[in-house]
Protein backbone atom coordinates (compact mmCIF):
# COMPACT_ATOMS: atom_id res chain seq x y z
CA UNK A 1 0.00 0.00 0.00
CA UNK A 2 1.41 3.08 -0.92
CA UNK A 3 1.48 5.22 2.45
CA UNK A 4 2.62 8.42 1.44
CA UNK A 5 -0.17 8.86 -1.15
CA UNK A 6 -2.98 7.49 0.50
CA UNK A 7 -2.96 10.03 3.36
CA UNK A 8 -2.92 12.94 0.63
CA UNK A 9 -5.75 11.59 -1.11
CA UNK A 10 -7.83 12.03 2.47
CA UNK A 11 -6.75 15.28 2.67
CA UNK A 12 -7.40 16.45 -0.73
CA UNK A 13 -10.61 14.47 -0.41
CA UNK A 14 -11.68 16.47 3.05
CA UNK A 15 -11.07 19.83 1.04
CA UNK A 16 -13.09 18.90 -1.78
CA UNK A 17 -16.17 17.75 0.65
CA UNK A 18 -15.35 20.65 3.14
CA UNK A 19 -15.82 23.39 -0.33
CA UNK A 20 -19.50 21.38 -1.75
CA UNK A 21 -20.52 21.07 1.95
CA UNK A 22 -21.55 24.72 1.55
CA UNK A 23 -24.67 22.90 0.54
CA UNK A 24 -25.78 22.66 3.89
CA UNK A 25 -25.15 26.56 4.01
CA UNK A 26 -28.76 27.47 3.05
CA UNK A 27 -30.02 28.97 6.14
CA UNK A 28 -27.03 31.47 5.32
CA UNK A 29 -28.36 31.92 1.68
CA UNK A 30 -31.85 31.67 2.90
CA UNK A 31 -31.25 34.53 5.22
CA UNK A 32 -29.98 37.22 2.91
CA UNK A 33 -32.30 35.85 -0.23
CA UNK A 34 -35.29 36.27 2.82
CA UNK A 35 -34.62 40.49 2.84
CA UNK A 36 -34.18 40.65 -0.43
CA UNK A 37 -37.53 38.78 -2.08
CA UNK A 38 -39.77 39.94 1.17
CA UNK A 39 -43.18 38.34 -0.34
CA UNK A 40 -41.32 34.70 -0.42
CA UNK A 41 -42.33 32.88 3.24
CA UNK A 42 -40.39 30.25 5.17
CA UNK A 43 -42.21 27.59 3.29
CA UNK A 44 -41.22 28.87 0.02
CA UNK A 45 -37.44 29.53 1.47
CA UNK A 46 -37.44 25.74 2.76
CA UNK A 47 -38.33 24.24 -0.73
CA UNK A 48 -35.17 24.79 -2.43
CA UNK A 49 -33.16 22.92 0.68
CA UNK A 50 -35.96 20.11 0.61
CA UNK A 51 -35.11 19.63 -3.11
CA UNK A 52 -30.94 20.07 -3.16
CA UNK A 53 -31.35 16.86 -0.42
CA UNK A 54 -33.53 15.03 -2.50
CA UNK A 55 -31.61 15.82 -5.68
CA UNK A 56 -28.14 15.22 -3.35
CA UNK A 57 -29.37 11.76 -3.01
CA UNK A 58 -30.44 11.22 -7.05
CA UNK A 59 -26.93 12.85 -7.86
CA UNK A 60 -25.03 10.27 -5.38
CA UNK A 61 -26.61 7.11 -6.87
CA UNK A 62 -26.02 8.17 -10.52
CA UNK A 63 -22.41 8.77 -9.27
CA UNK A 64 -22.45 5.26 -8.06
CA UNK A 65 -23.38 3.83 -11.28
CA UNK A 66 -21.21 6.03 -13.63
CA UNK A 67 -18.19 5.18 -11.22
CA UNK A 68 -18.43 1.92 -12.79
CA UNK A 69 -18.08 3.13 -16.08
CA UNK A 70 -15.35 6.11 -15.81
CA UNK A 71 -13.22 6.83 -13.48
CA UNK A 72 -13.97 8.68 -10.45
CA UNK A 73 -12.53 12.00 -11.19
CA UNK A 74 -14.35 12.55 -14.00
CA UNK A 75 -17.05 12.51 -11.82
CA UNK A 76 -15.93 14.75 -10.27
CA UNK A 77 -15.52 17.00 -12.80
CA UNK A 78 -18.76 16.64 -13.94
CA UNK A 79 -20.11 17.66 -10.79
CA UNK A 80 -18.00 20.89 -10.80
CA UNK A 81 -19.61 21.77 -14.15
CA UNK A 82 -23.45 21.09 -12.56
CA UNK A 83 -22.25 23.26 -9.61
CA UNK A 84 -20.61 26.21 -12.01
CA UNK A 85 -23.75 26.07 -14.23
CA UNK A 86 -26.12 26.32 -10.93
CA UNK A 87 -24.45 28.93 -8.98
CA UNK A 88 -23.84 31.12 -12.42
CA UNK A 89 -27.28 30.95 -13.33
CA UNK A 90 -28.45 32.01 -9.92
CA UNK A 91 -26.57 35.09 -10.36
CA UNK A 92 -27.73 35.71 -13.40
CA UNK A 93 -31.70 34.51 -12.99
CA UNK A 94 -32.87 35.72 -9.93
CA UNK A 95 -34.86 39.24 -10.47
CA UNK A 96 -36.30 41.38 -7.96
CA UNK A 97 -39.04 42.25 -10.35
CA UNK A 98 -40.10 39.38 -10.16
CA UNK A 99 -39.99 37.14 -6.96
CA UNK A 100 -42.40 34.06 -8.67
CA UNK A 101 -40.16 33.82 -11.17
CA UNK A 102 -36.98 33.93 -9.18
CA UNK A 103 -38.22 31.18 -6.43
CA UNK A 104 -38.99 28.56 -9.20
CA UNK A 105 -35.08 29.67 -10.62
CA UNK A 106 -34.28 29.22 -7.19
CA UNK A 107 -35.61 25.92 -6.86
CA UNK A 108 -34.23 24.92 -9.93
CA UNK A 109 -30.54 26.07 -10.17
CA UNK A 110 -30.14 25.46 -6.29
CA UNK A 111 -32.02 22.69 -5.69
CA UNK A 112 -31.86 20.31 -8.63
CA UNK A 113 -28.74 21.55 -9.79
CA UNK A 114 -26.54 22.12 -7.35
CA UNK A 115 -28.14 19.58 -5.39
CA UNK A 116 -27.27 16.68 -8.11
CA UNK A 117 -23.97 18.24 -8.63
CA UNK A 118 -23.21 17.84 -4.93
CA UNK A 119 -24.35 14.41 -4.66
CA UNK A 120 -21.98 13.24 -7.72
CA UNK A 121 -19.20 14.55 -5.70
CA UNK A 122 -19.77 13.30 -2.29
CA UNK A 123 -20.59 9.53 -3.59
CA UNK A 124 -16.87 9.98 -6.06
CA UNK A 125 -14.75 11.20 -3.14
CA UNK A 126 -15.97 8.67 -0.75
CA UNK A 127 -16.30 5.77 -3.40
CA UNK A 128 -12.40 6.59 -4.63
CA UNK A 129 -10.64 7.56 -1.06
CA UNK A 130 -12.26 4.83 1.13
CA UNK A 131 -10.48 1.69 -0.40
CA UNK A 132 -7.22 3.07 0.58
CA UNK A 133 -8.24 2.29 4.29
CA UNK A 134 -9.14 -1.24 4.54
CA UNK A 135 -9.67 -2.05 8.06
CA UNK A 136 -10.51 2.01 9.05
CA UNK A 137 -13.26 2.61 6.62
CA UNK A 138 -14.74 4.51 9.63
CA UNK A 139 -11.88 6.92 10.72
CA UNK A 140 -11.14 7.43 6.79
CA UNK A 141 -15.09 8.11 6.18
CA UNK A 142 -15.60 9.97 9.55
CA UNK A 143 -12.41 12.62 8.62
CA UNK A 144 -13.99 12.93 4.71
CA UNK A 145 -17.04 13.50 6.32
CA UNK A 146 -16.21 16.00 8.98
CA UNK A 147 -14.84 17.93 6.23
CA UNK A 148 -18.32 17.90 4.66
CA UNK A 149 -20.36 18.31 8.25
CA UNK A 150 -18.54 21.86 8.64
CA UNK A 151 -18.29 23.00 5.06
CA UNK A 152 -21.04 25.49 5.89
CA UNK A 153 -19.66 26.91 9.48
CA UNK A 154 -15.74 26.99 8.07
CA UNK A 155 -16.84 29.20 4.91
CA UNK A 156 -20.19 30.98 6.58
CA UNK A 157 -18.22 33.63 7.53
CA UNK A 158 -16.23 34.08 3.39
CA UNK A 159 -20.37 33.83 2.25
CA UNK A 160 -21.48 37.27 4.46
CA UNK A 161 -18.63 38.76 3.89
CA UNK A 162 -19.30 38.50 -0.20
CA UNK A 163 -22.69 39.32 0.59
CA UNK A 164 -21.89 42.19 2.46
CA UNK A 165 -19.35 43.86 -0.21
CA UNK A 166 -20.72 42.31 -3.07
CA UNK A 167 -23.95 41.37 -2.73
CA UNK A 168 -26.40 37.96 -2.79
CA UNK A 169 -26.40 37.72 -6.45
CA UNK A 170 -22.66 38.23 -7.05
CA UNK A 171 -21.68 35.64 -4.27
CA UNK A 172 -23.41 33.17 -5.78
CA UNK A 173 -21.19 34.04 -9.18
CA UNK A 174 -18.44 33.75 -6.81
CA UNK A 175 -18.95 30.79 -5.05
CA UNK A 176 -19.42 28.71 -8.40
CA UNK A 177 -16.26 29.53 -9.76
CA UNK A 178 -14.51 28.41 -6.17
CA UNK A 179 -16.31 24.95 -5.85
CA UNK A 180 -15.47 24.24 -9.39
CA UNK A 181 -11.86 24.84 -8.99
CA UNK A 182 -11.49 23.22 -6.01
CA UNK A 183 -13.24 19.87 -7.43
CA UNK A 184 -11.40 20.36 -10.68
CA UNK A 185 -7.72 20.36 -9.22
CA UNK A 186 -8.88 17.88 -6.39
CA UNK A 187 -10.22 15.53 -9.41
CA UNK A 188 -6.16 14.96 -10.39
CA UNK A 189 -5.50 13.40 -7.33
CA UNK A 190 -9.10 11.24 -7.17
CA UNK A 191 -8.35 7.90 -7.85
CA UNK A 192 -8.79 4.16 -6.70
CA UNK A 193 -6.36 1.67 -5.63
CA UNK A 194 -5.11 -0.32 -8.90
CA UNK A 195 -6.82 -3.54 -7.26
CA UNK A 196 -8.85 -3.86 -4.03
CA UNK A 197 -7.14 -3.83 -0.93
CA UNK A 198 -8.36 -6.39 1.49
CA UNK A 199 -7.54 -6.32 5.19
CA UNK A 200 -4.92 -9.41 5.77
CA UNK A 201 -3.67 -11.29 9.37
CA UNK A 202 -0.42 -11.34 7.65
CA UNK A 203 2.06 -8.82 6.29
CA UNK A 204 2.28 -9.00 2.70
CA UNK A 205 6.09 -9.31 1.02
CA UNK A 206 5.62 -7.48 -1.13
CA UNK A 207 5.53 -4.27 1.21
CA UNK A 208 9.07 -2.81 0.98
CA UNK A 209 9.94 -0.31 4.43
CA UNK A 210 9.62 -0.90 8.07
CA UNK A 211 7.74 2.34 8.02
CA UNK A 212 4.58 0.32 5.15
CA UNK A 213 4.93 -2.87 7.59
CA UNK A 214 4.48 -0.92 10.98
CA UNK A 215 1.60 0.70 9.34
CA UNK A 216 -0.34 -2.41 7.90
CA UNK A 217 -0.09 -3.81 11.33
CA UNK A 218 -2.05 -1.26 12.58
CA UNK A 219 -4.72 -1.76 9.40
CA UNK A 220 -4.70 -5.21 9.95
CA UNK A 221 -5.33 -4.90 13.85
CA UNK A 222 -7.71 -2.32 13.27
CA UNK A 223 -9.56 -4.54 10.35
CA UNK A 224 -9.77 -7.39 12.98
CA UNK A 225 -11.66 -5.66 15.69
CA UNK A 226 -14.20 -4.45 12.78
CA UNK A 227 -14.44 -7.71 11.04
CA UNK A 228 -15.26 -8.99 14.58
CA UNK A 229 -19.05 -7.56 14.24
CA UNK A 230 -19.05 -6.32 10.67
CA UNK A 231 -18.16 -9.33 8.41
CA UNK A 232 -15.08 -7.71 6.48
CA UNK A 233 -13.19 -10.52 7.19
CA UNK A 234 -11.06 -11.44 3.63
CA UNK A 235 -13.12 -13.88 1.43
CA UNK A 236 -16.57 -11.56 2.22
CA UNK A 237 -18.89 -12.21 -0.80
CA UNK A 238 -19.42 -8.18 -2.42
CA UNK A 239 -23.34 -7.76 -2.51
CA UNK A 240 -24.61 -5.94 -5.77
CA UNK A 241 -27.26 -3.54 -4.90
CA UNK A 242 -30.33 -5.85 -6.00
CA UNK A 243 -28.50 -8.30 -3.53
CA UNK A 244 -28.22 -6.11 -0.71
CA UNK A 245 -31.62 -4.54 -0.96
CA UNK A 246 -33.23 -8.21 -0.73
CA UNK A 247 -31.53 -8.55 2.68
CA UNK A 248 -33.54 -6.91 6.19
CA UNK A 249 -30.12 -5.64 7.15
CA UNK A 250 -30.25 -2.82 4.36
CA UNK A 251 -33.70 -1.83 5.23
CA UNK A 252 -33.26 -1.92 9.11
CA UNK A 253 -29.96 -0.05 9.14
CA UNK A 254 -32.02 2.34 6.39
CA UNK A 255 -34.77 3.33 9.28
CA UNK A 256 -32.32 3.53 11.71
CA UNK A 257 -30.53 6.28 9.92
CA UNK A 258 -33.51 7.57 9.24
CA UNK A 259 -34.47 7.99 12.86
CA UNK A 260 -31.11 9.33 13.84
CA UNK A 261 -30.91 11.84 10.85
CA UNK A 262 -34.78 13.11 11.64
CA UNK A 263 -33.77 13.83 15.45
CA UNK A 264 -30.95 15.85 14.71
CA UNK A 265 -33.22 17.87 11.69
CA UNK A 266 -35.59 18.48 14.36
CA UNK A 267 -33.25 21.03 16.38
CA UNK A 268 -30.43 21.79 13.83
CA UNK A 269 -32.77 24.20 11.87
CA UNK A 270 -33.93 25.93 15.06
CA UNK A 271 -30.51 25.65 17.11
CA UNK A 272 -30.06 29.66 17.37
CA UNK A 273 -33.98 29.73 18.47
CA UNK A 274 -32.89 27.13 21.07
CA UNK A 275 -30.27 29.19 22.68
CA UNK A 276 -32.17 32.20 22.85
CA UNK A 277 -35.26 30.38 24.35
CA UNK A 278 -32.64 29.23 27.07
CA UNK A 279 -31.92 32.99 27.66
CA UNK A 280 -28.28 32.01 25.52
CA UNK A 281 -26.69 34.16 22.34
CA UNK A 282 -28.03 32.65 19.37
CA UNK A 283 -24.75 32.26 18.31
CA UNK A 284 -24.27 29.47 20.69
CA UNK A 285 -26.52 27.60 18.39
CA UNK A 286 -23.75 27.01 16.24
CA UNK A 287 -22.05 24.62 18.42
CA UNK A 288 -24.31 22.15 17.14
CA UNK A 289 -22.69 22.18 14.06
CA UNK A 290 -19.28 22.20 15.76
CA UNK A 291 -20.08 19.04 17.14
CA UNK A 292 -22.19 17.90 13.64
CA UNK A 293 -18.83 17.76 12.40
CA UNK A 294 -16.95 16.51 15.37
CA UNK A 295 -19.10 13.26 15.64
CA UNK A 296 -17.71 12.21 12.14
CA UNK A 297 -14.40 11.37 12.98
CA UNK A 298 -15.65 10.09 16.63
CA UNK A 299 -17.97 7.89 15.42
CA UNK A 300 -15.87 6.48 12.52
CA UNK A 301 -13.04 5.77 14.99
CA UNK A 302 -15.84 3.72 17.43
CA UNK A 303 -16.92 1.94 14.15
CA UNK A 304 -13.54 0.82 13.56
CA UNK A 305 -12.29 0.05 17.56
CA UNK A 306 -15.25 -1.44 19.17
CA UNK A 307 -17.13 -2.69 16.05
CA UNK A 308 -20.69 -2.03 14.37
CA UNK A 309 -23.34 -2.65 16.79
CA UNK A 310 -21.69 -0.63 19.56
CA UNK A 311 -20.91 2.27 18.09
CA UNK A 312 -24.78 2.20 16.84
CA UNK A 313 -25.73 1.50 20.18
CA UNK A 314 -22.88 4.76 21.60
CA UNK A 315 -24.68 6.97 19.05
CA UNK A 316 -28.08 6.63 19.81
CA UNK A 317 -26.95 6.52 23.27
CA UNK A 318 -26.01 10.59 22.48
CA UNK A 319 -28.83 11.18 20.88
CA UNK A 320 -30.67 10.22 23.89
CA UNK A 321 -28.90 11.82 26.20
CA UNK A 322 -29.42 15.01 23.84
CA UNK A 323 -33.11 14.56 24.02
CA UNK A 324 -33.45 14.22 27.81
CA UNK A 325 -30.82 16.96 28.33
CA UNK A 326 -32.58 20.05 26.02
CA UNK A 327 -35.85 18.32 27.67
CA UNK A 328 -34.39 18.97 31.26
CA UNK A 329 -33.57 22.67 30.38
CA UNK A 330 -37.00 23.50 29.65
CA UNK A 331 -38.43 21.99 32.51
CA UNK A 332 -35.72 23.64 34.78
CA UNK A 333 -35.35 26.64 32.77
CA UNK A 334 -31.28 26.64 33.19
CA UNK A 335 -29.38 27.33 30.07
CA UNK A 336 -26.45 25.34 30.91
CA UNK A 337 -29.02 22.43 29.78
CA UNK A 338 -28.12 24.14 26.16
CA UNK A 339 -24.20 23.23 26.15
CA UNK A 340 -24.84 19.58 26.88
CA UNK A 341 -27.89 19.04 25.06
CA UNK A 342 -26.92 20.78 21.66
CA UNK A 343 -23.29 19.38 20.94
CA UNK A 344 -24.66 15.60 21.55
CA UNK A 345 -27.23 15.92 19.15
CA UNK A 346 -24.68 17.36 16.94
CA UNK A 347 -22.72 14.41 17.67
CA UNK A 348 -25.11 11.67 17.15
CA UNK A 349 -26.66 13.63 13.78
CA UNK A 350 -22.75 13.94 12.51
CA UNK A 351 -22.42 10.26 13.30
CA UNK A 352 -25.06 8.78 11.47
CA UNK A 353 -23.44 9.48 7.83
CA UNK A 354 -19.74 8.36 8.88
CA UNK A 355 -21.75 4.97 10.08
CA UNK A 356 -23.81 4.76 7.05
CA UNK A 357 -20.75 4.94 4.71
CA UNK A 358 -18.34 2.34 7.05
CA UNK A 359 -20.94 -0.09 7.66
CA UNK A 360 -22.45 0.15 4.43
CA UNK A 361 -19.00 -1.29 2.63
CA UNK A 362 -18.42 -3.52 6.23
CA UNK A 363 -22.01 -5.51 5.80
CA UNK A 364 -22.28 -5.78 1.59
CA UNK A 365 -18.28 -4.93 0.52
CA UNK A 366 -16.04 -2.67 -1.73
CA UNK A 367 -16.69 -3.93 -4.82
CA UNK A 368 -19.92 -2.71 -4.98
CA UNK A 369 -19.70 0.29 -2.56
CA UNK A 370 -20.56 3.59 -4.64
CA UNK A 371 -23.62 2.15 -5.66
CA UNK A 372 -24.74 0.80 -2.39
CA UNK A 373 -24.38 3.20 -0.28
CA UNK A 374 -25.45 5.63 -2.85
CA UNK A 375 -28.46 3.61 -2.16
CA UNK A 376 -28.41 4.11 1.19
CA UNK A 377 -27.46 7.46 1.61
CA UNK A 378 -31.51 8.01 0.33
CA UNK A 379 -32.60 7.84 4.18
CA UNK A 380 -31.41 11.68 3.98
CA UNK A 381 -34.47 12.62 1.52
CA UNK A 382 -37.43 10.93 4.45
CA UNK A 383 -35.31 12.46 7.22
CA UNK A 384 -35.03 15.85 5.23
CA UNK A 385 -38.65 16.17 5.24
CA UNK A 386 -39.33 14.67 8.23
CA UNK A 387 -37.48 16.22 10.38
CA UNK A 388 -37.79 20.03 9.69
CA UNK A 389 -41.82 19.28 9.39
CA UNK A 390 -42.40 17.63 12.72
CA UNK A 391 -40.49 20.18 14.26
CA UNK A 392 -42.45 23.17 12.71
CA UNK A 393 -45.57 21.45 13.81
CA UNK A 394 -44.89 20.46 17.07
CA UNK A 395 -43.54 24.10 17.49
CA UNK A 396 -46.86 25.43 16.21
CA UNK A 397 -48.94 23.62 18.49
CA UNK A 398 -47.12 23.97 21.42
CA UNK A 399 -46.84 27.76 20.84
CA UNK A 400 -43.64 27.70 19.86
CA UNK A 401 -41.63 25.91 23.06
CA UNK A 402 -39.72 23.64 22.23
CA UNK A 403 -40.81 20.76 25.20
CA UNK A 404 -42.72 18.73 22.70
CA UNK A 405 -39.76 18.87 20.09
CA UNK A 406 -37.35 17.15 22.33
CA UNK A 407 -39.76 14.45 23.77
CA UNK A 408 -40.30 13.49 20.19
CA UNK A 409 -36.00 13.35 20.22
CA UNK A 410 -36.07 10.78 22.90
CA UNK A 411 -39.47 8.98 21.33
CA UNK A 412 -37.07 8.52 18.08
CA UNK A 413 -33.89 7.33 19.83
CA UNK A 414 -35.86 5.00 22.14
CA UNK A 415 -37.20 3.67 18.33
CA UNK A 416 -33.44 3.57 16.86
CA UNK A 417 -32.80 1.72 19.82
CA UNK A 418 -35.50 -0.82 19.19
CA UNK A 419 -34.68 -1.52 15.05
CA UNK A 420 -30.24 -1.73 16.50
CA UNK A 421 -31.26 -4.59 18.22
CA UNK A 422 -33.29 -5.96 15.75
CA UNK A 423 -30.61 -5.15 12.72
CA UNK A 424 -27.98 -6.91 15.23
CA UNK A 425 -30.71 -10.47 15.14
CA UNK A 426 -30.88 -10.25 11.25
CA UNK A 427 -27.82 -9.49 10.98
CA UNK A 428 -26.09 -12.87 12.92
CA UNK A 429 -29.21 -14.59 11.25
CA UNK A 430 -27.80 -13.75 7.64
CA UNK A 431 -24.21 -14.33 8.20
CA UNK A 432 -23.44 -10.58 8.02
CA UNK A 433 -22.43 -9.99 11.65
Amino acid sequence: MDSKKKWAYLAVGTVMLLFIGLIYGWSIFSKHLGAIFTDWDKTQLQLPFTLSMVFFCLGGFTSGILTKKIQNRYVALISAVFLFCGFFLLSHMLDTGNPSGSIVMLDIFYGVLNGFGVGLAYNAILSAVTPWFPGRTGIASGILLMGFGVGALALGGLVTSLVESIGMFRTFSVLGSMVAGVLAIGSIFLRKPDAPLRPAAGVSEKQRTAGENAENNADNKAANNAAGVSGIAGGQKDFTLGEATRTPVFWLFFVWNILIASGGLLVIGSAAQIAESFGAAAVLGLIVSVFNGVGRPVNGTFYDTLGRKKAMVFNTFVMLGGGLALLGGVMTGSAVFVFIGLPLIGISYGGSPALLSAATAGFFGQKNYAVNFAAATFCLAPAAAIGPIIASKLQESAGGAYHTTFAMIIILALLAFAINAALSAAAKRTGLE
